[in-house]
């Protein structure tokens, strides 16, 4: 980021709200990386975690437990505690003068909330009424790789099949799996407490609640999500998302149907040189995205882009990308840059 995009710009107030998580830690790791206009930060998680303290900028803080009051002055808050936190704080949030950016899926088919992706629908942010609605991890995967594509020629539906890491589920999720892995190579029986199953050595479709369609939450999160992002409800995208035995990153492999063909040296180029987008193919190593070459990376790991064989009008590609990092955190924060650089967020006195 160049850091004279804020040089003469005003300091923000700006709070985390679910500062210990996952998420919280990567975004404030996000804010001290990026450089961003803060004037004064506050860190909110529940009362257990009041009194600890976390670095940011070389200073220690503390961590401070959410009440009515610690939105009071604040500009910009940083949910990432849930959907239940997020709606229990979201009318002091905003009579406070706040925006909030929730990372939760509390508010995403909201249709007075926008659903954003700064590469791909930044103009839906000057609509926010004081929240704007960060997508899923998977979506937000998704519609960075492809909206390039559709850009050139529209899509006209998506088939994903999800590969995802435990830390979509959080730390302790990311923890149970090494713990699980160390128990099968000492011979022990690994043991499941966050994940419905053991997911060390073993994959199973996604855990979120089945739906009255046999579809998952997570699965029909990529639909109506990317429907909503790309403001297209008559999208078809069907997904199968899966539980791996990964640590940190996701990977979808995607299959594209468009009206016409789409020549694929084309694909590639746009890939290439699209915003917040990696192309990585070497076709003579067979060697292409993977979550570990993902994890810690901003941008979206695209490659594999080849001709469907099955049907002249489609396209098949694989993507990795960190889901913590710009499946959550990193997508936040470009949203309150987006805010700021576009004048649509104005810092209270």
């Amino acid at each position: 980021m160049n850091d004279r995009r804020f040089s003469l710009r005003q300091l923000y107030r700006v709070a985390i709200l679910g500062a210990t998580g996952a998420v919280g830690t990567e975004l404030l790791e996000l804010l001290e990386e990026r450089n961003f206009p803060i004037a004064e930060l506050k860190l909110l998680a529940s009362p257990r975690s009041a009194g600890s303290q976390l670095m940011f900028r070389g200073q220690p803080l503390t961590i401070e437990a959410v009440t009515a009051d610690s939105f009071k002055g604040v500009d910009i808050v940083l949910a990432s505690a849930g959907g239940s936190i997020s709606k229990q704080w979201v009318k002091n949030i905003v009579a406070a003068g706040a925006v909030m950016i929730d990372n939760s899926s509390a508010f995403r088919m909201d249709v007075d909330v926008p659903l954003v992706v700064p590469e791909v629908n930044p103009i839906a942010a000057k609509g926010h009424n004081g929240i704007i609605a960060n997508p899923n991890c998977t979506t937000i995967l998704m519609v960075v790789a492809v909206y390039p594509l559709h850009q050139v020629q529209p899509i006209r539906r998506i088939v994903a099949a999800t590969y995802q890491s435990a830390s979509g589920a959080g730390a302790r999720a990311m923890e149970e799996v090494k713990l699980q892995s160390q128990a099968i190579l000492n011979g022990e029986a690994p043991q499941a407490e966050i994940l419905p199953y053991p997911l060390a050595f073993n994959l199973f479709p996604h855990n979120s609640p089945i739906l009255e369609n046999n579809y998952c939450e997570e699965e029909m999160k990529m639909v109506n999500e990317t429907r909503k992002i790309f403001g297209d409800p008559n999208l078809r995208v069907t997904a199968t998302c899966v539980r791996v035995p990964v640590l940190r990153a996701h990977s979808e492999a995607l299959n594209l149907e468009f009206d016409r063909p789409f020549d694929v040296s084309k694909a590639r180029e746009l890939v290439a040189t699209a915003p917040g987008v990696e192309l990585v193919e070497n076709w003579q190593k067979n060697y292409f995205p993977m979550p570990m070459d993902a994890s810690g990376k901003d941008a979206v790991l695209v490659g594999r882009i080849r001709q469907d064989i099955s049907h002249e009008n489609s396209l098949d590609l694989w993507l990795c990308g960190d889901q913590i990092r710009k499946g959550a955190a990193l997508n936040a924060v470009q949203i309150a840059e987006l805010l700021i650089e576009k004048g649509w967020l104005k810092p209270q006195s």
